[in-house]
């Protein structure tokens, strides 16, 4: 008997190889497309992470320019004059600069997080390859008499 994928230089396989390597091929694709989907959203997970952590770093500066913003008011106040005052303004000042200027970093960052266009591109180019396969007919074969069987 001779091996079928030697004949023709391979051309004709058996049904079972046939299926092995589209099974292969289908498996190799999905994880091709997760792969592809990872690292997209790895990305933007990424980004969204700091502008996050901007944000987040934004809200303490604005919380801790609150009490020191409350102190200066109190002490000019208190004094109208240029003094211990000026100087908790300043520094509440300098938070209130600090937490704008992450704040627009957050803006920018978040921004730029989008979809992830490949993967779902090549999602929809693989459903609609998928979608447009159609089996081979079977060959109509004479149906064999059929065989009356008895229980007992």
């Amino acid at each position: 008997m001779s091996d079928p994928s030697n004949t023709a230089g391979g051309a004709e396989r058996s049904l079972g190889q046939l299926v092995a390597s589209a099974t292969a091929e289908m498996s190799a694709l999905v994880h091709d497309e997760i792969a592809l989907a990872k690292a997209e959203l790895r990305q933007d997970v990424k980004r969204g992470a700091i502008g996050g952590l901007a944000i987040s770093t934004a809200g303490v500066f604005v919380l801790f320019s609150l009490p020191v913003l409350s102190f200066a008011a109190a002490y000019g106040i208190h004094n109208l004059g240029l003094g211990l005052a000026w100087s908790f303004l300043i520094v509440g000042g300098a938070y209130l600069l600090l937490a704008a200027l992450l704040g627009l970093l957050a803006v920018t960052k978040f921004k730029k997080v989008k979809p992830p266009e490949k993967s779902i591109a090549s999602a929809k180019q693989t459903a609609s390859v998928l979608g447009s396969v159609k089996p081979h007919p079977r060959p109509v074969t004479e149906a064999a008499p059929a065989v009356a069987r008895s229980s007992a």
